[in-house]
Order: C-alpha cells, then structure tokens, then sequence
C-alpha cells in the first residue's frame, strides 16, 4: 500500500525546527563548486545543543565473536588478503567491502580491532553508500557520538568532519605555536562513557603526507616496569573536555553540550580482551588523582613521552580516498600528521569524516572504575 501524504511530507514542528536550525559554512563555496563530495564538507549547526550525556548500558560486539574469527579471517576467497602491520598493533585487510559484511563478521571485525588496536581497510566504496548506509554501519557498534563542539556533515551532526585545506585551517592554527603538528590523544576521552570504536574515511587526500600514526596503549603499558605497573594500577586521572570548550567559545565556536570531567582508571582493562592498557593522553588528561601537583606532572610526563616516542610500539598508516581506518580507543592513541603545505591547493585537501561510538564506563584493575 502506498504511503499517505501525511507519511510522506514533513510534520509542522519538523519544518519549524529546518527553518530556525542555523547552520554556518566551514568551507570556501567558489573553491568547491565541482567537489564530488561537497555533500559531506563542513558546516556547524549553532542552535542544535544536547544534555549531558546519560549512562546507558553497553554490549561490546567483540563478545559475540568467534575468537578464531573464521568468518573474516578463515575466507578462501584469494582476493582477501590480512595483514599486520607491525608486530604489536595494526591490520591491513584488502579485498573485502566493509558495506557488505555480515553482522557475523562486524562481531568478529570488533573483536580483531580490539585485539590489533587499527584495521585499516583499503579499496573500499564506504563513501559512495550514501550516509544512512553509514550511520547504520557505525550504529552497529554503539551509540553515536556527537562532538561538542567540532563541525560536522549537514543533516548528520554524529559525522564528525575533518577537513584541513587553504580555505579553512582552523585546525592548522591550533597547532601553529608548537614544535610539531602531532598530539597523540584517544578520542574525546573527557565522556562518561568515552568512545569504544572510531571509523575514519576520507573523501580527499593530499598528494603525499597527511597520514594518521597509532600507538599501542596495550603494548606501551606492557613496557612498563612492575613496580610503575603497581602503582598506576591503582590510580585514577582527571579527563576534562573544559578547556575544548573554553577554546571553542574563545574562537566563537558553538558549544552544544556542556563540557564534562571523568576520573578514569590510568589502566583500564578491555571488556572483550581482558588486556590491561594504558589510559592516558596529553590531549584531554589533566591530573592524577591523589598526587601532589609535582607527582601528578612528573608521572604523567613520563607516560606522554613514552605513548609518543616508542616508534616500536606504533604503526603510521598512508591515506588514499578508498582507505577506511577502524581502531579501539580503548587500547591505542593515535595523531593526525599535517606535514604536506595546507596554504598550498595543489598540494591537496585532506577532508573526511569519523564516525565514533560510545563504549562501557571504564573498569580498571581489580575493578577499579570511572567516577565523576
């Protein structure tokens, strides 16, 4: 039976709702007249804002894996092809379309990025399949995430865009009073409830540079010695997400959620893996709970330069427009790479969007959990 009109058009409070939503371009029109993906550039809805976020209960997908996971890694199909990266962290899975998995497989993919930290899948359409098509895969593992105060892709706010090209290079400047570009961080790791999995895609890419690195929070924690162990074991850090939104507000920005603080477990252990890792970054970690103002610094600097200097520990992964990247926050940290020249058009744009689902409260060691 066709649809009614009533079906079919737009309530009353829905129209209302269009007509005062205001949305303010991130992007240079005239530059992107001919963009195949100018769907997807960004834009920031300033009238759109959220409650805290509340607890809500969490079922990791990894638990309902077969652990020998032979439905994505046992194929005969010759096309597929899996490999590590490095030997700690890092899949690379070639042949094989993210858009026609299985929920099967998704279980077992989850599993697999929570076991290797990144799988980075190459040759994909993941970008062609429209954006209910892609929120509908991300759904699949969580609850979207909508950034506070990041742009995003009109009509779907939970895309959080990345884009760094000549007309736009508000994250360029962010950076642009520091020695490197590079500041590894796990995801919005400020939330109750911080992100589990994050899907990466982008739409355009530099000619060269513009890579993304990974550390292995798992593999970094490992390298520690017993007695460091011990004592972070029973540790909490404050993650605050207040001086994001200070920053915002300063660069008048809108702030859509009120920023929050957690103090979550230094070491945090997987609810799929069991593996204990690191939860720290100098991005949104503040403090450590209970030390006095020199501990807290000492240690914490120590752990940041660990997490960003053990080149052993890591994997840097080279974009191209058909790479989809997938990691666990919750074991790695990873950083953006903006070597290439962004004043420069010919050198390329880098633009595309993350897709980031919220996880479980995190439980430390001996069941040591987040408190706020």
């Amino acid at each position: 039976m066709a649809p009614s009109v009533a079906d079919v058009l737009p309530s009353t409070g829905e129209l209302k709702e269009k007509a005062e939503q205001k949305l303010s371009r991130a992007y240079d029109t005239a530059q992107h007249a001919s963009y195949k993906y100018a769907r997807y550039l960004p834009v920031y809805d300033e009238t759109t804002t959220f409650p805290p976020t509340e607890p809500f209960e969490f079922v990791d997908r990894g638990l309902l894996a077969d652990k020998a996971k032979p439905h994505l890694l046992g194929l005969k199909d010759p096309n597929v092809k899996i490999t590590k990266l490095t030997p700690r962290v890092g899949t690379e899975v070639t042949g094989l379309q993210l858009s026609q998995l299985t929920d099967e497989q998704k279980n077992e993919l989850a599993l697999l990025i929570a076991e290797r930290g990144v799988v980075v899948f190459r040759g994909q359409d993941f970008k062609d399949i429209g954006i209910e098509k892609q929120k509908e895969f991300g759904q699949y593992f969580g609850r979207l995430h909508v950034h506070p105060v990041g742009a995003h892709v009109d009509g779907a706010i939970e895309f959080h865009n990345i884009y760094l090209g000549a007309d736009n290079l508000y994250r360029a400047q962010q950076q642009s009073e520091k020695l490197t570009t590079t500041g590894y961080h796990s995801d919005v790791s400020y939330e109750h409830q911080p992100p589990g999995i994050t899907l990466l895609t982008l739409l355009s890419v530099p000619s060269t540079g513009g890579d993304t690195a990974w550390t292995s929070q798992v593999a970094a924690y490992e390298r520690l010695s017993e007695p460091i162990k011990r004592l972070l074991e029973g540790l909490r850090a404050e993650h605050s997400g207040f001086p994001q939104a200070e920053n915002a507000r300063r660069d008048e920005k809108f702030v859509r959620r009120e920023p929050v603080k957690s103090y979550h477990p230094i070491v945090r252990v997987h609810p799929v893996t069991g593996q204990k890792a690191l939860y720290v970054n100098p991005g949104f970690t503040k403090k450590i709970v209970g030390l006095k103002y020199e501990e807290s610094e000492a240690i914490l600097e120590l752990l940041y330069k660990h997490i960003s200097q053990s080149a052993d520990v890591q994997v840097r992964v080279k974009w191209d427009d058909e790479t989809v990247s997938l990691w666990d926050n919750r074991v790695t940290a990873h950083t953006a790479i903006s070597d290439y020249d962004v004043h420069n058009p010919e050198e390329g744009l880098r633009h595309g969007f993350r897709i980031t689902t919220l996880g479980e409260r995190p439980v430390g060691v001996n069941g040591l959990e987040t408190t706020w």
